[in-house]
């Protein structure tokens, strides 16, 4: 078997580690809490870093007037099905060889991938400013406005006395080579095209 059809093959092949793996986690340091709570994302649940992780986030959150994390969410339904269809279209153009058709497989997947981190930005700031203003506890900005709790979709954020981390993790980190070593197999199979 030719190397870029190998490479692409197996490329797609590690999207399979987002069944297995989370995909994203998100933190929060604080005082009052020695060991952070942590929520890791997968592309079909929320899960906790450590036991009871989400129950006590929802718990802190409600004071503040944060939605509950939910146990679902209408991705986590059409993530899974996205994922196995673009690794079988990707294995497919794997045993074709076509490297064209590599590259349009890298540039679907980045345009999904990109559709992705929109659409969990969208969530995150929906969770964070569409708050309760019967809430226990509110919150102002130095202007007057509602403070918003929002988790940043990617480094370490400070919110009042928390630091929020939110950093890819397992899943992400496979998806990610294997999108390198598609985009590899398409510079192998056009070198391989010409000779």
């Amino acid at each position: 078997m030719k190397k870029s059809k190998l490479l692409m093959i197996v490329g797609s092949l590690l999207l399979l580690g987002l069944f297995v793996f989370p995909l994203w986690n998100i933190t929060l340091e604080a005082p009052q809490y020695p060991i952070p709570l942590g929520m890791d994302i997968h592309i079909n649940k929320f899960s906790d870093t450590h036991e009871f992780d989400i129950k006590n986030i929802n718990l802190m959150n409600h004071y503040v007037g944060m939605q509950y994390i939910p146990e679902n969410i209408p991705e986590f339904k059409i993530f899974p099905w996205v994922i196995g269809i673009m690794v079988v279209l990707g294995v497919t153009i794997g045993f074709i060889g076509n490297y064209k058709l590599f590259i349009l497989w890298l540039i679907l997947m980045c345009l999904l991938g990109t559709a992705g981190m929109y659409d969990f930005y969208l969530w995150e700031y929906d969770y964070g400013h569409n708050l309760n203003p019967k809430a226990i506890m509110n919150f102002k900005n130095p202007d007057g406005s509602v403070m918003g709790f929002q988790p940043p979709l990617f480094g370490t954020k400070y919110i009042l006395n928390f630091t929020a981390h939110s950093y890819p993790r397992t899943g992400a980190y496979l998806m990610f080579v294997g999108l390198l070593m598609t985009f590899v197999a398409f510079f192998v199979g056009k070198k391989e095209a010409k000779e």
